[in-house]
């Protein structure tokens, strides 16, 4: 099939006049295959071929189906890179073993897959081949291009490249989707338009904004709520308020009271005790607004959901964990579990010894910190007395209270690596870090959730270790956009620090 030219290169076209805004290449020597052949051309000039990259694939599979009427072009190196990720038993190796069976679903009836073949949404997908031994050597711009970039055997390279050939054949846009930020400045350097994956992102707003909102009402209308308990009011002052959403109602500067829009379109007070008040432990006491509305939700029985944000030291894992015991110790609950990914939810963890608690204990360690200080005795402060021990006798082993639950099931520290298939019923469930998830492990929680169980995910969008996500497209701020709105959600953001005076200003300045 390739032909060596005089120069001593490979070359498999050779470029014939363009029509229509695709260029036909013909081979010497003989009848040359079409470069649709290759997945070069699209079925049609009216839609935009978009070229997904990896990580779009192995961030959110169903961006297959997202794409309406456009061309989606697949080249067969991103299904190599999937296949490197398709044996992970984590949610990335899922995520690549479901492209693969989507893609094979889509093509099971089509003879030629780089021909294209009709998605749902009135648009095609086609698989794109290129190799840097047999692409057009007269191609001007596809030269300068690996002369700036001349490792041709790097993936992001040959997807770039294969880019620039779309471009040469197709009259219609040609848009590089990536999530890989080193990538898209790549791209725009070589004159290739690239844009983020965008169906799982929020609005900028909803990430950057940690502020209650007011509303203004009449002197008479807050002392009628500050004496009923509930106000309802005009649909356009509550226009852009979500349910269950925290606002202050003020009447003035000064005159402010915090209320929750409740499903029936009423205001009502928030309702939570003076103190929470742990059993043989310590109470803890609301320091500020952000911390009473978050206490008024996770208290509130007809709410299942319950999102929270707030940068490091606003008490938001301490406060999620009182509430939780709160809760336990008042029978609301049969038990309550407390856990955080780590990074890649569902990675092995054979790199540290020991058994399975002994090897999450690391990573959990901030988890029990709030435990021992929640459940620690009240006890004088100062040296203790000897206790005189037994000759030969070993010293006895005091167990800390939140030790003694943990052995009985009733409190659970646990991993999110083996939540998959699990039904959790009864449960007051706390997930810390909940903005390293991904929009899919996110999903994957949300729906263990059985009845009479209380979900509580709480984080900080702006501390992100996890390379798949961001501050907006992460699984916290991704379950908070798609059930905003619901009956049982409700969602707490706190912006003000009480660890120390000094980690306020860290997270502030710093």
């Amino acid at each position: 099939m390739i032909h060596r030219t005089e120069e001593g290169q490979s070359a498999l076209f050779e470029e014939m006049p363009e029509h229509g805004g695709g260029a036909r290449k013909k081979r010497a020597g003989g009848d040359s295959p079409h470069p649709s052949d290759f997945g070069l051309t699209a079925p049609s000039q009216l839609a935009k071929n978009y070229v997904l990259d990896t990580n779009v694939l192995l961030h959110d599979p169903a961006s297959l189906e997202r794409f309406q009427e456009n061309h989606l072009c697949i080249l067969v190196d991103v299904l190599s890179e999937l296949d490197k990720f398709k044996s992970e038993q984590t949610e990335r190796g899922a995520n690549a073993r479901r492209v693969h069976r989507r893609l094979t679903e889509m093509f099971s009836s089509s003879e030629k897959v780089t021909r294209g073949v009709a998605t749902e949404g009135g648009g095609t997908v086609r698989l794109v081949i290129y190799d840097p031994a047999s692409c057009p050597k007269n191609s001007e711009l596809l030269n300068r291009f690996h002369r700036v970039f001349p490792d041709r055997e790097r993936v992001d390279h040959r997807i770039l490249a294969a880019c620039l050939l779309l471009m040469q054949y197709n009259s219609a846009p040609v848009v590089l989707v990536t999530k890989d930020i080193n990538m898209q400045l790549k791209a725009r350097s070589v004159g290739i338009e690239c844009q983020d994956y965008l169906n799982d992102k929020v609005d900028a707003r909803e990430v950057s904004n940690y502020e209650v909102r007011k509303i203004e009402v009449d002197p008479s209308e807050l002392h009628r709520f500050a004496s009923a308990g509930e106000l309802e009011v005009s649909e356009d002052r509550t226009a852009g308020v979500a349910i269950n959403e925290y606002v202050l109602l003020g009447a003035g500067e000064k005159q402010t009271i915090p209320a929750r829009l409740a499903p029936d379109g009423r205001f009502v007070r928030l309702n939570i005790p003076e103190v929470l008040k742990i059993p043989d432990g310590q109470s803890l006491k609301p320091l500020n607004l952000g911390q009473r509305c978050l206490i008024d939700a996770l208290l509130n029985p007809d709410i299942s959901l319950v999102t929270c944000y707030g940068h490091a030291g606003t008490g938001k894992t301490l406060v999620a964990v009182a509430a939780g015991l709160h809760e336990m110790f008042n029978r609301k609950y049969n038990g309550i579990t407390v856990s955080r990914p780590v990074v890649a939810m569902g990675e092995q963890l054979g790199f540290l010894p020991g058994s399975l608690d002994e090897k999450m204990r690391p990573w959990l360690q901030p988890i029990h910190d709030a435990l021992d200080l929640l459940m620690r005795p009240n006890t004088p402060l100062g040296p203790r007395r000897k206790q005189q021990q037994k000759v030969g006798g070993a010293p006895p082993v005091v167990k800390k209270p939140y030790e003694l639950l943990m052995e009985q099931g009733i409190l659970e520290i646990e991993a999110l690596c083996y939540i998959r298939g699990r039904s959790i019923p009864n449960r007051f469930f706390i997930l810390d870090e909940a903005q390293q998830l991904t929009p899919q492990e996110a999903k994957t929680i949300v729906t263990r959730m059985s009845r009479d169980s209380k979900l509580v995910l709480v984080g900080d969008p702006a501390q992100i270790d996890n390379p798949y996500v961001d501050s907006r497209s992460n699984g916290l701020v991704y379950t908070r956009n798609r059930l905003k709105g619901q009956p049982f959600v409700a969602h707490v953001a706190l912006n003000r620090g009480e660890r120390s005076e000094l980690a306020e200003a860290g997270a502030q300045l710093m």
